[in-house]
């Protein structure tokens, strides 16, 4: 009984100082990731040549690049372009964020400008014909659209960087996986349970998501006719 006590202990204590930080990560790198990826998809799709070239060349540089390189290269090799932020955990946490988001922005800009190339082209010459210029299209018929088809792919994204941010533990970010090791290096005879444990919260954050949001979204593009394949 006393040794189950403990172990409850530990697992609040690890929640209530790791969980912040993964949830942190996850949230800004997303949304740093979703305002580049964007701009990406929208350059490879509308823009001149030159500009579809340099939006290829960062999808396949960010792509092919290990995240924990990444992390590395702006955790220590890069830390002090984030002097900035005032203090050396700030530093380590910005650091950590842009190379989640930098490697999410590549996938996202795929997965955006494949719902933008699902829009009916003529939508963009309907909305021209009635006086729409270009951008004006883009954001009010284009891009509502193609965020919508895209939202399916989306909730992958977010269960594969809510993950990925594990390894920010590696930098000494101290998120969920960085609290686990600290507990079972103090109290190894418990690391069955913690690591058992945490692999359930990242479970529970990330099925839930991609179970219903993306399964939910890809029911009612299949009703509409948008796509998700056959019933």
């Amino acid at each position: 009984m006393q040794g189950s006590q403990g172990l409850f202990e530990i697992l609040i204590l690890i929640i209530i100082r790791g969980l912040p930080a993964t949830l942190a990560l996850t949230l800004v790198a997303l949304l740093i990731g979703f305002a580049v990826g964007t701009l990406l998809a929208l350059l490879r799709v509308y823009g001149p040549r030159e500009v579809r070239w340099i939006s290829v060349l960062y999808e396949k540089i960010f792509r092919g690049i290990p995240l924990l390189v990444l992390l590395f290269l702006f955790g220590a090799g890069l830390l002090g372009i984030f002097a900035w932020t005032g203090s050396f955990a700030s530093s380590l946490f910005m650091a950590a964020v842009v190379a989640l988001a930098l490697r999410s922005a590549a996938y996202q800009s795929e997965i955006f400008r494949g719902g933008i190339m699902s829009v009916d082209p003529g939508q963009m010459m309907a909305a021209q014909s009635v006086g729409m210029n270009g951008i004006q299209a883009t954001r009010f018929i284009i891009l509502p659209q193609a965020l919508r088809l895209s939202l399916p792919a989306w909730t992958n994204e977010y269960a594969v960087v809510i993950k990925d941010s594990s390894l920010c533990s590696a930098i000494g970010i101290s998120d969920l996986l960085y609290q686990s090791q600290a507990f079972t290096w103090t109290y190894p005879a418990e690391f069955f349970g913690i690591m058992l444990i945490i692999t359930l919260i990242y479970f529970v954050f990330t099925y839930p998501v991609t179970k219903y949001v993306g399964e939910s979204m890809t029911g009612r593009l299949r009703r509409l006719g948008l796509g998700g394949g056959k019933e």
